[in-house]
């Protein structure tokens, strides 16, 4: 008999394998802020899926390369380690639906978004150091007149940096997983991108030839926009950041966040809506066993379960951390925070004699990006509907429309007025979007014990929904991997020799 693996393709299944008892995922609940959280589209619930219809690959992977046996074709003995398989691989859709995971929106009944074109600049707090205009060859002429060729060296490096990373798809493909973040990142650019985690974006670019001006004024500026911090935080992150400043992102009609909803729809999962609070290591012979206890409006309640994920942060000072019982050694957390940040929807109109244009008819700009300065905010958008319609079109400058200010601290009422004339709502969400990355903070592991594992390891050396959704699809594959015992898929290393061989 032949079992499929979760990056599509088919291997040995061994015959006396036991079927675990079962197979659940847990997820805490966010408790993050009051407020869903824009970024990873969480409704602030606990969430457990028990007995998942199985998707051969997960989200978005390839069938497997010859049809599978249904349980009814098997002999007797077979079809509960057949249903075991099928659990298992259904991790990767149902980790995938908790970090927004890497899927074709067609295949889930989602539509692509129409983009509204609209330029941006940055803003120093005196006046825009760099605007964009509707020329893409006079865009680069400024950029070269300004900056000389850094922002060529910029793409360079970020582009090399991005053809490593991708490495990890070709890799899950054939079934590989890491114990580790390092392991990870050893595995797709060796000790360079290890290094990446150790020392400054600008340390890294200056190396490169960036000048310090195209850093302060350009590269702070995108950095601010999309984790609220500095130029001085490890490449790494900044890499992935930057790489998401160079446009072809997607969205989907309605919004990102159904493409969480819609995983987890295709998984036929059972959700529970519940907070976790204690996982205790039960004493049992040979594999372990987890008692995982959580509380809901109806009361307290606990389960056993042979594997657990979290897909929650673990670090120190955060208040829902989830306590650990039982293990000797105990489970370590990494010592560490998270970045807060404020989002306000505000319907008014722009004060636009604050950027240098006294007649807001003039104003061009539908996104601005802040360097260090001004302080109270990092960026300023003219958002559009989830749904845009073929006659959609955006509000003129002197029209009252919806504004995103993005703030590492709420806005007080002098800071409103500062950037809007008037306005008539203000809808505010505040969380804790990303850990606050550091070239001192150590790099976690996916496995915490034998089948108790960590998702949001990754996300301490950079954070975005298709990182998550990578170390989604990678927890899923160490969870196949150390049930079956298939050791030689783990922390393998110089795996571009072993994939061509494979290939």
């Amino acid at each position: 008999m032949r079992k499929p693996y979760l990056g599509g393709g088919t291997e040995k299944l061994p015959m006396t394998e036991p079927a675990p008892r079962e197979i659940r995922l847990m997820r805490a609940s966010c408790r993050r802020g009051t407020a869903a959280c824009p970024i990873r589209s969480c409704d602030q619930r606990g969430w457990k899926a028990e007995q998942p219809a199985g998707r051969w690959g997960g989200a978005g992977s390839p069938a497997p390369t010859r049809q599978c046996p249904s349980p009814g074709m098997l002999p007797p003995s077979l079809p509960a380690m057949a249903h075991a398989a099928r659990l298992l691989a259904a991790l990767a859709a149902l980790l995938a639906a908790a970090a927004t995971g890497d899927a074709r929106p067609s295949k889930i009944g989602l539509r692509h978004r129409r983009e509204v074109g609209g330029r941006s600049a940055i803003f120093n707090g005196e006046n825009f150091v760099l605007e964009e205009t509707d020329w893409y060859l006079l865009n680069l002429f400024r950029l070269w007149w300004h900056y000389g060729i850094s922002f060529l060296r910029l793409q360079m490096w970020v582009e090399e940096v991005m053809e490593k990373f991708m490495r990890i798809y070709k890799y899950q493909a054939h079934g590989y997983a890491f114990s580790g973040v390092e392991e990870l990142l050893y595995s797709l650019g060796e000790s360079a991108f290890v290094n990446m985690t150790q020392r400054s974006v600008a340390e890294s670019l200056l190396q490169v030839g960036v000048t310090q001006r195209f850093i302060d004024d350009v590269v702070s500026a995108v950095l601010r926009a999309s984790y609220g911090q500095s130029a001085a935080m490890p490449a790494f992150a900044g890499a992935m950041s930057l790489a998401g400043a160079q446009g072809s992102l997607w969205s989907v009609e309605g919004g990102n966040k159904l493409v969480c909803s819609g995983l987890l729809k295709l998984t036929k999962a059972n959700v529970i809506h519940a907070t976790v609070t204690t996982v205790t290591l039960q004493p049992t012979e040979g594999k372990p066993l987890y008692r995982v206890r959580y509380e809901n409006e109806a009361g307290t309640g606990s389960d056993n379960y042979d594997i657990v994920v979290i897909a929650t942060p673990l670090h120190l000072d955060n208040s829902s951390t989830i306590a650990f019982e039982g293990f000797d050694p105990p489970i370590d957390v990494v010592q560490g925070s998270f970045q807060p940040t404020v989002v306000s929807l505000v319907h008014g109109y722009l004060n636009s004699s604050y950027f240098g244009f006294p007649d807001p008819k003039l104003f061009p700009f539908a996104n601005i990006l802040t360097t260090d300065f001004p302080s109270f905010f990092c960026a300023l958008d003219n958002i559009c509907p989830v749904n845009i319609s073929a006659s959609f079109r955006r509000k003129q400058p002197q029209e009252a429309a919806v504004w995103r200010v993005q703030s590492p601290q709420p806005l007080l009422r002098s800071q409103l007025k500062t950037l809007f004339r008037s306005y008539y709502s203000v809808q505010t969400a505040e969380w804790q979007a990303h850990p606050v990355h550091s070239p001192h903070t150590p790099l976690p592991r996916f496995t915490l014990h034998d089948q108790l594992f960590h998702l949001n390891a990754l996300e301490w050396a950079a954070g975005s929904v298709e990182v998550t959704a990578v170390a989604a699809k990678n927890v899923a594959l160490l969870a196949f991997n150390r049930w079956y015992q298939d050791l030689d898929k783990i922390d393998q290393k110089d795996l571009m020799h072993k994939v061509k061989t494979e290939l």
